[in-house]
């Protein structure tokens, strides 16, 4: 009980410092944002395939770290890249939400005497609308199969070699995409998130039933990264349906 509840609460401190992140990134820093969400959006089939390297390297990386009998500090370096990795792979996200949804607002600047306008995007009532009932819908998966593995006490292990070639097939599908140039749609999108549930059985499982007492920072690190993309699938879904205005 001791690790579950230091899981728990080790996942729910990363998913708030993943939202925490995300939002001061595209506020604070969204120069910095723009600039890697317009090179991830713009620079072709190369940019799509850098970007996918670096998030598959950097999860296994941060799962590694995560695992490492070396010291706690290690682990927890660990779930902080991982962290890292979906903030950063949130900004295209966004900026696609605000681009599709958002408030487009001219803003006007004056230098050397010399008047200049540009375009801005800004967050309203409806993109706001959007990522609650993503976050909603997401917590709501995440809680009821969580919770279905802990009343019900089924070990969901044996479909994880399914669930392996099911996740291969779907980035397989996604990097020839990025290549070709074809656009994924709902049903991808539905698929994966049937997936990433399928994952959040699967690893509830190895939380109750394989993971050592001493281990969970590896398991609140494999957790908020099923999470974390189901969230970013979620919303794409909810954009996809959602009228412009």
């Amino acid at each position: 009980m001791a690790f579950l509840r230091k899981t728990y609460a080790l996942l729910g401190g990363a998913l708030i410092a993943f939202a925490a992140l995300t939002g001061g990134l595209l506020v604070y820093a969204s120069d910095l944002s723009w600039s890697f969400s317009r090179w991830a959006f713009f620079s072709g089939p190369l940019g799509w395939i850098v970007v996918f390297g670096l998030v598959i390297g950097g999860t296994m990386w941060a799962q590694r770290l995560a695992m490492s009998e070396t010291s706690r500090g290690v682990q927890y370096l660990g779930l902080s890249l991982a962290v890292v990795v979906q903030v950063m792979l949130m900004q295209p996200i966004l900026w696609l939400l605000l681009m599709m949804f958002g408030d487009h607002v001219v803003v006007s600047s004056y230098a050397m005497q010399t008047a200049s306008h540009h375009y801005t995007m800004h967050m309203n009532a409806h993109t706001t609308a959007l990522i609650l009932q993503a976050v909603v819908i997401t917590l709501s998966i995440f809680v009821g199969l969580t919770a279905f593995v802990f009343v019900t006490r089924k070990d969901f292990s044996f479909i994880g070699g399914i669930l392996s070639m099911a996740m291969f097939a779907l980035m397989g599908v996604a990097l020839a995409s990025w290549i070709f140039g074809f656009s994924l749609g709902a049903l991808y999108c539905g698929i994966a998130v049937l997936v990433l549930g399928g994952y959040i059985l699967y690893e509830t499982s190895l939380v109750m039933s394989q993971f050592p007492p001493t281990a969970h920072v590896a398991a609140a690190t494999m957790l908020f990264t099923t999470v974390a993309t189901l969230f970013r699938l979620v919303l794409q879904l909810l954009m996809m349906f959602s009228d412009r205005r």
